[in-house]
C-alpha cells in the first residue's frame, strides 16, 4: 500500500510538473513573444503581387502591325513552393503533368535553373518568380488547377499577354525577342525590381531590347491576404499597372515584304552562299524604311522557352546563325561600291575633277601587276566613266601614288593618308550609331593600325614563322601561310604598296557593314550629310498621346563640295544603264523611275567572291537608298543587282510576279510618309 501511494504521489508531481511547464511555456508564447509571433502569423497571410503591364506594340510607319500582344491562358510553376514540400513537389508535378498531358521530366527539365552545362529547356530567370510550364491552356485544365488548389499548391493558370509576329520571320534580327528578367540583373541594376512584376519578359535584342523600358509599361501592385492554402481571402490594396507605349518605327512593313522576298531568291539563286543582308534608307532623313539578313527564323520560337534543340539550332554554324543581322553586324569587304570614297579622295588631294586618266589593262605596283577585272582597257578615260565602267587601274594609280606622296615604306613624320581620312569621313570603320544594338565598326586600314597589329601579333608571327601551319592539310595553303608568317614578323609594321592600292578598290583588309554603305551613299546623293540611321521613329501611349519623337543626328557633313557629288551621282546614276550594272536592269524601265547606283565584287581567301550592288532612286532627285550584298554571291552585276532590281520593281510596281500579272506597288511615289500615323483613344490605328 504504501509503494502504491509513493508511485501515485510520483506521478502526480510529474502532471504538475508538466502542467508548470505548458503554463509557463504558454505565458512565454502569449505575453513574452506574442507581438513577434503576431507580425509573423500576419506576415505569412499577406502577399504582394505585381500584376504585369501590357507590353507596348510595335507598328510601321503607316500603324501596321510589327509586334503585336495575343492572349492566352499560362500554367506557371513556383518552384521555391514545390522546393518546401516534404517530396520536393513531385506528387504535384505528376498530377500537373495528367493535366497538361506532358511528360513529368519535361515539366522538371523547364522549372530547373538555366546554368553551365544545363541543357534547354530551363528557366534562365529568377528562381523566385513563377515559371510559366504551358502556353494555349484550354479552359477545363485551367478550371482543373484552380478549383483544386489543394492538389496544386504553387501551380497558378492566368490569361497572360504573350507576342506575336504577324509578319512571321519578317525582320526577325531587327524586331529582337524577349526573355525572363534574371536574379543576377535584379540584384545588380537598383530599382529595377519595382519595374518588373516578377513575370514580366526583358528585350535581349533588335528593338524590343532598346527600347525595353519604355515599351514594358509600370505594373501594378495588389496585396492580398491568402490562407494556409494560398487562397485569396481578401484584397488589402491594388494599384493598376501602366501599359507600355506604343513604338512606332520607320519601317514600312510591304517595302520589308519585298525585301525579305527579294533577298530569299538571290540565296535559291546561288546555292554555295553562306549569307546575305539588304538595307533601304530614306535618303532625307536618315530613317530605315526596311532592313533584312539572311539567313533568318521566326521569332515567336522564343515565346514560352525555347528548347535545347531549337537554340543550338539559333547557334549553330550548319543554321548560318540567324540570330546575327548580317546587315549590322556582318563586316565585308565592299569591292568597287567603296570608289565613292576614293573619287571624293582623289578630288580632296588635289587630282581634277574633270581631268583626263589613263586606263590601261594593268597598273604597276612596286613591280606587282594589278589588272583591272577580264583585263580590259579603256584608253584616256574621265573619272565619269571611271566610275560606270568600274575602272580598277585607274584607282589603283591614284591610290599608289598617295601612298608615295606620304613616304611610301619610310613615312614622313606627319601623313595625310587622304583615302583612309575620306573614308571614315564617309562614317566606314565606326559603329553608325543606329537604335538596335550590334552595331559593327569595320575596318579602315592605315599606318596606325598596321603598326599596331604588328605589335599585338609579332610574337605569334615571328614563331608560326618557324613552325610552320602543320594543321592546314593543304600544302600551298600551309606554305603560303608561313611565308606570310615570316613576312609579318620581319616587316609587318610597314603599311605596303599592294594594301594602298586593295584599299582604293575596297579590297584588303577594308570591312565594311551594309548599313554604313547605305548611310554612306544616302550621304553622297542627298544633301552631303551623314546621319546616324534610325528605325524608331515615335513612342505614343496606348490612348494616341505623343510622347516623344525620336531623331536622327546628324553625325558630320561629308568634307567634298557640291559639284563633287552632284558629279559622282551623275556618274552613277549611268551604271545600270550603260555601265556594269546594265545587264541586270536589261528592260528596266528607266524613263518611268531611272536608279542609279555602283555594283562591287569583293575577292574573299578561301571562298566566292562577295556580291555587292548599292543603289539609289529616282536618280536625278534620290529618295531612296537600297544596299544589297550577297556573301559567296559572286559578281555584283550577277547577284545583287538583280535582287536590288526586284526590290525597285516592288517598291514602285514595275515587276510582274509569278502569274506575269503586274506586282503590286508597295510605295507607289516611292516617298515614305512624313506624318506618324494616328493612334485613336481605343488603342486602334485610324486609316
Amino acid at each position: 500500500m504504501t509503494r502504491l501511494r509513493g508511485r501515485l504521489f510520483a506521478l502526480q508531481v510529474i502532471v504538475i510538473a508538466m502542467i508548470v511547464v505548458l503554463v509557463v511555456r504558454l505565458w512565454q508564447v502569449q505575453v513574452v513573444q506574442g507581438p513577434k509571433f503576431v507580425t509573423v502569423a500576419t506576415e505569412t497571410r499577406t502577399r504582394e503581387v505585381r500584376v504585369p503591364a501590357l507590353r507596348g506594340a510595335i507598328l510601321d510607319s503607316s500603324g501596321r502591325p510589327l509586334v503585336v500582344n495575343r492572349s492566352t491562358l499560362v500554367v506557371s510553376v513556383d518552384r521555391s513552393s514545390l522546393e518546401r514540400m516534404p517530396d520536393g513537389g513531385d506528387a504535384v508535378l505528376r498530377r500537373l503533368a495528367a493535366v497538361l498531358k506532358k511528360p513529368v521530366a519535361q515539366l522538371k527539365q523547364q522549372i530547373r535553373a538555366c546554368g553551365p552545362g544545363v541543357a534547354r529547356p530551363c528557366w534562365p530567370g529568377s528562381p523566385y518568380t513563377p515559371i510559366p510550364v504551358a502556353n494555349h491552356v484550354n479552359m477545363r485544365s485551367a478550371l482543373q488547377i484552380m478549383e483544386r488548389q489543394e492538389d496544386f499548391p504553387g501551380v497558378t493558370a492566368e490569361i497572360e499577354s504573350l507576342r506575336d509576329y504577324p509578319n512571321g520571320k519578317d525582320a526577325a534580327q531587327m524586331l529582337g525577342y524577349l526573355q525572363p528578367v534574371t536574379e543576377k540583373e535584379l540584384e545588380k541594376r537598383e530599382g529595377l525590381k519595382a519595374n518588373y512584376s516578377g513575370v514580366d519578359l526583358t528585350g535581349r535584342d533588335g528593338l524590343e531590347a532598346v527600347y525595353d523600358s519604355a515599351l514594358r509599361g509600370t505594373p501594378g501592385l495588389r496585396r492580398v491576404q491568402v490562407d494556409r492554402m494560398g487562397k485569396v481571402i481578401t484584397v488589402d490594396q491594388q494599384s493598376a499597372p501602366t501599359a507600355g507605349d506604343i513604338l512606332i518605327t520607320s519601317i514600312d512593313e510591304k517595302v520589308q515584304r519585298v525585301v525579305e522576298n527579294s533577298l530569299a531568291q538571290a540565296m535559291q539563286e546561288v546555292p554555295q552562299s553562306d549569307g546575305a543582308a539588304a538595307v533601304v534608307l530614306d535618303v532625307k532623313t536618315g530613317r530605315v524604311i526596311a532592313m533584312a539578313s539572311r539567313p533568318t527564323y521566326d521569332p515567336a520560337v522564343w515565346t514560352g522557352g525555347i528548347s535545347e534543340k531549337d537554340y543550338r539550332w539559333l547557334l549553330s554554324n550548319k543554321s548560318g546563325k540567324p540570330l546575327i543581322s548580317r546587315a549590322l553586324k556582318g563586316e565585308y569587304a565592299p569591292g568597287s561600291t567603296f570608289k565613292i570614297s576614293s573619287v571624293s579622295a582623289m578630288i580632296a588631294d588635289g587630282e581634277p575633277l574633270h581631268g583626263t586618266y589613263q586606263c590601261p589593262s594593268s597598273f604597276n605596283v612596286a613591280g606587282r601587276a594589278f589588272g583591272n577585272a577580264g583585263g580590259m582597257s579603256l584608253g584616256s578615260i574621265s573619272l565619269h566613266e571611271a566610275l560606270v565602267k568600274s575602272c580598277d587601274t585607274v584607282f589603283y594609280r591614284a591610290g599608289y601614288e598617295e601612298w608615295q606622296r606620304d613616304g611610301g615604306n619610310k613615312p614622313k613624320p606627319h601623313t595625310k593618308e587622304p583615302m583612309a581620312n575620306m573614308a571614315r569621313a564617309f562614317g566606314f570603320g565606326k559603329p553608325t550609331g543606329i537604335d538596335l544594338p550590334g552595331d559593327s565598326p569595320g575596318l579602315i586600314p592605315d599606318r596606325t593600325w598596321k603598326h599596331n597589329l604588328w605589335t599585338s601579333t609579332k610574337d605569334q608571327m615571328c614563331r608560326r614563322a618557324k613552325t610552320g601551319y602543320p594543321e592546314i592539310k593543304d600544302e600551298a595553303r600551309a606554305a603560303f601561310s608561313k611565308r606570310l608568317a615570316n613576312e609579318n614578323c620581319l616587316e609587318g609594321f610597314l603599311f605596303h604598296a599592294y594594301e594602298a592600292a586593295n584599299f582604293s578598290i575596297g579590297q584588303g583588309d577594308v570591312l565594311v557593314t551594309p548599313l554604313q554603305l547605305a548611310r554612306a551613299y544616302a550621304a553622297l546623293v542627298g544633301d552631303g550629310n551623314l546621319r546616324s540611321p534610325r528605325v524608331g521613329w515615335a513612342l505614343v501611349r496606348p490612348d494616341g498621346t505623343l510622347v516623344k519623337e525620336i531623331p536622327v543626328p546628324i553625325v558630320r557633313h561629308l568634307p567634298i563640295n557640291d559639284e563633287t557629288r552632284t558629279y559622282i551621282r551623275k556618274a552613277l546614276s549611268e551604271v545600270p544603264s550603260d555601265g556594269t550594272a546594265a545587264g541586270a536592269f536589261r528592260g528596266f524601265p528607266m524613263n518611268v523611275v531611272k536608279i542609279g547606283g555602283k555594283t562591287g565584287t569583293a575577292e574573299v581567301w578561301g571562298k566566292e567572291d562577295t556580291s555587292w550592288f548599292a543603289s539609289f532612286a529616282p536618280a536625278d532627285d534620290p529618295r531612296l537608298v537600297t544596299v544589297v550584298m550577297v556573301s559567296q554571291g559572286g559578281f555584283g552585276a550577277a547577284t545583287a543587282a538583280p535582287a536590288v532590281r526586284r526590290i525597285w520593281e516592288g517598291i514602285f510596281g514595275l515587276g510582274k510576279g509569278e502569274d506575269n500579272k503586274p506586282v503590286k506597288a508597295a510605295m507607289p511615289d516611292g516617298r515614305p510618309p512624313t506624318r506618324l500615323p494616328v493612334i485613336r483613344k481605343d488603342g486602334t490605328v485610324a486609316q
